[in-house]
């Protein structure tokens, strides 16, 4: 079984990043991935300030990481950049953290300003991090995305569309570079 790690970079609980991260990771486990998410702010925070990475969940978080074929990355953007506690867990990954990977980033924010902030701010971060192909991602206004009261994302189709056009390339490119092979494809 294949494994793909979602790591969201929202420091709310109820946040439609997280929301958008979770509709990646149903549509990923349809295609018969093992997924985990890593939600930043569930780690400690003084671990992530002081860089302690023998922490237990630290080291765990890494270990997850390491273990993937595949990385999703979703973060909120807030003055033109991805959050802080995304970047203290980026920073806490070895020198090529994501060696061999493919990742694809995700982002949602206020202004089609920040539209940009993929590509100028966390792609060199995840290229420095040895990724083997850092997919086209998506930037989604925030104003576009509806959280349901079941916590769910609510998103038209024409959004449905685009996201499934960077999701399915992410799903080919950890397929077709033989980083992994879906569940139901290595059953025997």
């Amino acid at each position: 079984m294949s494994n793909i790690v979602i790591i969201t970079g929202s420091v709310s609980p109820r946040s439609k990043t997280a929301a958008l991260a979770a509709r990646v990771a149903a549509r990923l486990g349809r295609e018969g991935f093992r997924v985990t998410t890593v939600h930043v702010r569930d780690l400690p925070a003084e671990d992530l300030l002081f860089g302690r990475v023998d922490s237990p969940a630290i080291a765990e978080a890494t270990r997850v990481i390491a273990e993937a074929a595949g990385v999703v990355i979703a973060t909120p953007i807030y003055k033109a950049a991805y959050t802080g506690v995304l970047k203290a867990l980026l920073d806490l990954l070895p020198q090529f953290g994501l060696a061999g990977k493919a990742v694809l980033p995700l982002a949602t924010g206020g202004t089609i300003a920040h539209v940009l902030s993929i590509d100028y701010g966390l792609r060199p971060v995840l290229q420095s991090l040895g990724a083997r192909h850092v997919l086209a991602g998506l930037f989604l206004l925030d104003k576009a995305l509806r959280l349901g009261e079941d916590g769910l994302l609510e998103i038209d189709d024409e959004l449905g569309n685009k996201l499934e056009e960077v999701v399915r390339p992410f799903i080919d490119s950890v397929i077709r570079e033989g980083l992994a092979l879906p569940a139901r494809e290595v059953a025997a």
